[in-house]
C-alpha cells in the first residue's frame, strides 16, 4: 500500500499539471483572439509556476533508486589548515542548513565539535524530507573556497578545503543485525556551551563497531540515553551505507565495467577573491551569485549533477 500510495501521488501530480498546462494553453488561444494583454500576463506568470512543478516532478523521476526517497545524515569535516577550514566547514554548515529550511525539510544538529577559535570540527546533521538524499547525494565530495582570509593580519588570499558524506538514514524496515558485543560505548563529558550539566555529567556517547572499525559519537542532548539512541541511528545508517557499496562492489565485478564517482580532489570551488565565482567540476555549472548560494541557493547544482547521471 505504501508502495501504490508513493505511485499514486505522482500520477496524481502529473495529472494535476497537465490539466493546468491545457487549461493555459485555452487561456492563452482565448487572449490571443481576444488581444487580451492581461490575460497573456497572467498566463505567462502561471507558466514560471507550471516550470517549478514541472523541474520538482523531473527530480522525483530521477531519483527512482530505493534511497533516494529516505532522510539522509550529512556530515562535514574540514581539511587540513586549522582555523582557516574550520571557519569554511562552518560556513558549509549554514549553507546547508538554510537550503534544509528553503525545501522546507526540517534538520537536527546530531553532533557537533566547535574549533577552537573559529568554526567547527566536525558535525553531523539529520536531514528530515522526502528525497532528502536523493538531492544530497549530489553534494558528497571535496568543496574548494578561496577568498581573502579574515584570520590573516596581513589579508592574504587563503584556500581552504572541507569534505562532505552524505549517507541514506534507515529505518526499522531495513534489516542491519548489530550484535552487542561487537559494540564498545564510551561516555564522555560534552564539550561546548551548555552550562552545569554538561561539566558535571557524562552525557556523550561514543560508540564503536569493532567489526568495521566505524566511530559514531552524539552529544547534542542532555540525556545519555538519547545520545546513545542518535548515535545508534548514525552508526546504522553508515553500516547500511557500506553495505550498499559492498554490493555495489559486487555487481561491478561481474559487469567488469566499475562505474566509479569520480570526485577527483575537489567536486566544486567558490571564489570570493579575485572574483565572485561558484563552479562545479563535474557538471561545469556555475554562477557568480556567490552569496545566494551561501544561502542555500545549491539546486541548480544538484540538478545539473543528477541530470548528468541519468
Amino acid at each position: 500500500m505504501r508502495a501504490i500510495n508513493s505511485k499514486k501521488t505522482i500520477v496524481d501530480q502529473w495529472n494535476k499539471l497537465n490539466l493546468k498546462l491545457s487549461d493555459l494553453q485555452t487561456l492563452a488561444q482565448l487572449a490571443e483572439e481576444e488581444e487580451d494583454e492581461g490575460t497573456f500576463k497572467e498566463v505567462q506568470r502561471e507558466l514560471v509556476v507550471a516550470r517549478r512543478e514541472v523541474n520538482s516532478l523531473e527530480f522525483k523521476k530521477m531519483m527512482g533508486k530505493v534511497d533516494d526517497k529516505r532522510n539522509a545524515i550529512l556530515t562535514i569535516h574540514p581539511g587540513a589548515g586549522g582555523t582557516e577550514s574550520q571557519d569554511w566547514a562552518q560556513m558549509l554548515m549554514r549553507m546547508y542548513l538554510r537550503w534544509i529550511e528553503n525545501k522546507g525539510f526540517e534538520s537536527q544538529v546530531l553532533d557537533l565539535m566547535p574549533g577552537e577559535e573559529a568554526g567547527i570540527k566536525s558535525v553531523t546533521i539529520d536531514v528530515i524530507g522526502e528525497y532528502a538524499y536523493g538531492y544530497l547525494q549530489a553534494e558528497v565530495g571535496v568543496h574548494r573556497l578561496v577568498r581573502i582570509s579574515p584570520f590573516d593580519a596581513n589579508s592574504r588570499r587563503h584556500t581552504s578545503f572541507a569534505s562532505v558524506f552524505v549517507y541514506p538514514e534507515i529505518n526499522n524496515e531495513i534489516e542491519i543485525n548489530i550484535n552487542s558485543s561487537d559494540l564498545k560505548v564510551d561516555t564522555y563529558r560534552a564539550s561546548g556551551a551548555g552550562g552545569q550539566h554538561v561539566n558535571k555529567t557524562s552525557s556523550a556517547v561514543r560508540i564503536t563497531h569493532i567489526p568495521s572499525g566505524i566511530v559514531v559519537q552524539c552529544q547534542s542532548e542532555r540525556s545519555q540515553h538519547m545520545n546513545r539512541t542518535n548515535a545508534m541511528k548514525i552508526l546504522m545508517s553508515r553500516l547500511y551505507q557500506l553495505k550498499s557499496e559492498e554490493e555495489q562492489a559486487k555487481l561491478d565485478e561481474i559487469e567488469k565495467n566499475k562505474k566509479e564517482i569520480a570526485w577527483g580532489s575537489q567536486i566544486r570551488s567558490y571564489i570570493f577573491q579575485p572574483y565572485n565565482l561558484v563552479k562545479d567540476h563535474r557538471t561545469k555549472c556555475e554562477t557568480s551569485n556567490t552569496q545566494a548560494v551561501m544561502d542555500g541557493d545549491i539546486d541548480d547544482f544538484i540538478y545539473e549533477f543528477l541530470l548528468s547521471k541519468k
